[in-house]
């Protein structure tokens, strides 16, 4: 006699939570930072956009490959589900955002569109992991920091500052760690790249310091990354969960100063 072929149990947490840990601080920061200089329902609502932005791509990720590939997986309906649902609820956000903001938030959303395809064509490619996609994003999120911004009614110059801060902090922050889970790998790392990217991310702020667009905590607060990462990457290399505890402390403390430095004024 035939037995009936059981039923597949998907983890659900694999499809409806991103495995990219570090894309967590890159998500959240933005938020806290706009919601620390800007506080508003506006700035709220554009943070549950921002976050279930972030959620969003996982499922949807898996979903569009099984649709590519003409095939229907145990997790394809799931992860449609979830990617609808996240869906809905940005779209929720994002109309309390047109509703109640004091200005005009769109515009660094918009701009960061180019960043955020780029970051999708990769992810259709399967190369979300590449570096050029990973600063895309990062970067891209950055964006919501400005828009929060904009919504309180923050001045245009400094919503934009807010965007710099972030777009820097993440070009050196993922220098960094990418070359520290090198290490712990055993794989080659050009340090020198590491460091050019930090000089590079220093030296933007710098200038919007120069420009009225960046308090000077917040060039304060990267550089310190420099001489960390001078002292870290020559010493033997740390588990991976160390580099993103690390990281996450210091983009806090990156928010913290940034929010800080303008109500200081």
């Amino acid at each position: 006699m035939a037995t009936q072929p059981t039923s597949v149990r998907v983890p659900l947490k694999t499809i409806a939570l991103p495995n990219e840990h570090g894309g967590w601080g890159f998500t959240l920061e933005p938020v806290l930072l706009g919601l620390l200089v800007a506080p508003t329902g506006a700035g709220l609502g554009l943070g549950v956009f921002a976050l279930a932005a972030f959620l969003t791509r996982h499922p949807l990720k898996l979903w569009l490959a099984d649709l590519r590939r003409g095939k229907q997986f145990p997790r394809t309906s799931i992860a449609r589900r979830f990617a609808l649902l996240y869906g809905a609820i940005g779209v929720s956000g994002l109309t309390l955002a047109f509703i109640t903001a004091k200005g005009s938030f769109w515009w660094p959303l918009i701009a960061a569109l180019p960043l955020i395809g780029l970051q999708l064509w990769f992810d259709a490619h399967n190369q979300g992991r590449n570096l050029i996609p990973e600063i895309a994003g990062a970067a891209a999120m950055g964006s919501v920091a400005a828009g929060i911004g904009l919504a309180g009614g923050l001045e245009a110059k400094l919503a934009l500052g807010l965007w710099l801060v972030l777009a820097m902090r993440s070009l050196a922050a993922i220098y960094y760690a990418r070359a520290q889970v090198r290490r712990a790998r055993g794989e080659s790392v050009n340090l020198a790249a590491v460091y050019i990217a930090e000089g590079l991310a220093i030296t933007a702020l710098i200038l919007g310091m120069l420009a009225g667009l960046v308090p000077w905590l917040s060039v304060v607060a990267l550089a310190m990354l420099f001489p960390l990462s001078l002292f870290t990457l020559a010493r033997p290399p740390v588990p991976a969960r160390l580099v993103g505890w690390t990281q996450m402390a210091f983009g806090l403390l990156v928010v913290a100063s940034t929010a800080v430095g303008l109500h200081l004024g």
